[in-house]
């Protein structure tokens, strides 16, 4: 029964959002933003493209809807901040959710939680500079095993395709090929001749 209790436990759930405890954001971004689209994409869409608001065009001019005329699937649309922004907070600790607490959206809640977490852009065109001369770099280390190496190498990568790099499969397999020292040099050999 325990292992039961470990394998459902609170954020692990497919019927739960994920929980973030300040730590880790890059893998939670990205488990949050699955949750949301398992549960309907329309979710997701406003996180990123912001709330919905009916409009209506009256003598040229567009304006907003009245909430009386508001139709059924604009108020589903409309909806989907509010059950965004129930997600969120739901999967955050009091200090997170403080600080996202006086958003009027679920978009400007994502982005405090991306400039906390992630920095500015700036902040993360330098932390992309930096990967990729660490990337560019990159060597097995000496006492280096290769599992150890992949994770290294794995991390990185992720890193820089989560700043939006990007990757051509051959161009990776050469990197760490090219990484390995000489004591895999004949494996190295047998693989690339293959």
């Amino acid at each position: 029964m325990s292992g039961f209790k470990v394998l459902f436990a609170e954020g692990s759930s497919i019927n739960r959002p994920p929980m973030f405890r300040g730590m880790n954001y890059a893998f939670w971004k990205i488990r949050m933003k699955f949750f949301m689209e398992s549960i309907d994409f329309g979710i997701w869409e406003v996180v990123v493209d912001g709330l919905f608001v009916p409009m209506q065009v009256i003598k040229d001019e567009t304006v907003k809807k009245s909430r009386s005329e508001w139709i059924v699937s604009e108020r589903k649309k409309a909806q989907y901040d509010s059950v965004a922004k129930n997600i969120i907070t739901s999967a955050l600790r009091m200090d997170e959710f403080f600080r996202i607490s006086q958003c009027n959206s679920v978009k400007e809640m994502w982005e405090v939680l991306e400039v906390t977490h992630e920095g500015t852009d700036d902040v993360k065109r330098s932390r992309k500079h930096s990967l990729i001369q660490e990337y560019e770099l990159f060597r097995m280390q000496p006492e280096e095993t290769i599992v150890d190496v992949q994770k290294r190498f794995t991390h990185i990568v992720n890193h820089l395709t989560e700043l939006r790099k990007e990757f051509d499969k051959e161009e990776l397999n050469i990197k760490v090929l090219k990484s390995l020292d000489r004591s895999w040099q004949p494996k190295v050999t047998g693989i690339s001749e293959s």
